[in-house]
């Protein structure tokens, strides 16, 4: 099989596209033809070696992909071969055979294509584990989304919707603003303004009064990350799920004595492995959700695996809307 290969960690340009001998499914575990890998911001830092998880090299990145269930190990129960599925996994996803457990692959709707089952994987479970599990949405409140037209964002904002909240989307161009409005967001709060600290608590007054937000979903830190943490009502829930910005903010603890504030982190990979089943029953209700019209993800570009570079640098160069996938067979 194809595959794309760390066999020294560095830039993006040292992954290699080569040969690699087709991988063999133990108990419990399902082989698949890879037909779409998504591409995660966290894929870069693996090949960079600055995650903080490494396999040992050589290896293949990529943490989510779609295909046909090739073969399948002894005892396993959910899929068989034929089925279309899509899976989870810590790595292994940027090759055109992948093995996985079980109890991370899916069975797909049969309206759902490869590429719209790839995008979907990491970003939506992360952002349903965001608003229910860490965030403990509740019925009619307000949900503020930063980088709302980023991978995790554009999901954030549809499965808030979905739930019945009501959406403040951060994001920095018009263009932007654009695909989130067509997402369902509520309200638009422009970061690019002069002093964000004192703009965007104006700004979201402005759209919902001084209330407050309820639960923020943050995915870029930084300077954002310090004015959204302005914008939070009383008792309310801010979930971390990334630093796309670069810098790690540091909190007054103070600050969330006086309101109440709840800092909640989510690592999502954590449920995957420890929590299997309880992943399942969201990724049905996520597949639920896309029959009924109610997510969608948007494939900003979808390569052939020869353009693989391409691909790579656009997440690296923050040019991406929604999500890029690669497909590894033609």
């Amino acid at each position: 099989m194809q595959a794309l290969v760390v066999q020294e960690h560095g830039p993006i340009e040292t992954l290699a596209l080569m040969e690699r001998p087709d991988p063999v499914p133990g108990p419990g575990e399902v082989l698949v033809d890879v037909y779409a890998a998504s591409i995660n911001f966290p894929d870069l830092l693996v090949i960079n070696g600055t995650y903080q998880k490494l396999p040992q090299r050589p290896f293949s990145p990529g943490k989510d992909f779609a295909g046909k269930v090739a073969a399948v190990g002894a005892g396993v129960t959910t899929c068989k071969p034929g089925d279309r599925v899509s899976a989870q996994i810590e790595y292994g996803a940027y090759a055109q055979k992948c093995v996985v457990r079980e109890k991370n692959c899916h069975v797909m709707p049969a309206s759902m294509s490869y590429a719209d089952a790839a995008a979907m994987g990491l970003v939506y479970l992360t952002a349903h584990f965001a608003l229910v599990e860490r965030g403990q949405y509740k019925s009619g409140e307000v949900v503020m989304v930063t980088g709302a037209a980023g991978g995790v964002g554009l999901a954030a904002v549809q499965v808030a919707k979905a739930l019945g909240a009501t959406v403040i989307a951060t994001v920095s161009t018009e263009e932007k603003a654009a695909l989130v409005r067509a997402s369902g967001a509520d309200h638009i709060v422009r970061t690019d303004v002069p002093d964000l600290r004192e703009s965007l608590r104006n700004q979201v007054s402005e759209a919902i009064g001084k209330r407050g937000v309820d639960i923020i979903v943050d995915s870029v830190g930084g300077d954002v990350f310090d004015a959204s943490l302005r914008t939070i009502a009383w008792s309310g829930r801010f979930v971390i799920v990334g630093f796309a910005e670069g810098r790690i903010p540091e909190i007054k603890a103070g600050y969330l004595l006086v309101k109440n504030i709840a800092l909640i982190g989510l690592q999502w990979s954590d449920y995957r492995d420890r929590e299997p089943e309880k992943v399942r029953r969201v990724q049905q209700e996520l597949f639920c959700w896309y029959e009924a019209g109610k997510i969608r993800p948007h494939v900003m570009a979808a390569y052939p695996m020869r353009d693989y570079q391409r691909a790579l640098r656009a997440v690296r160069d923050r040019a991406v809307q929604g999500k890029v996938v690669i497909l590894m067979r033609e």
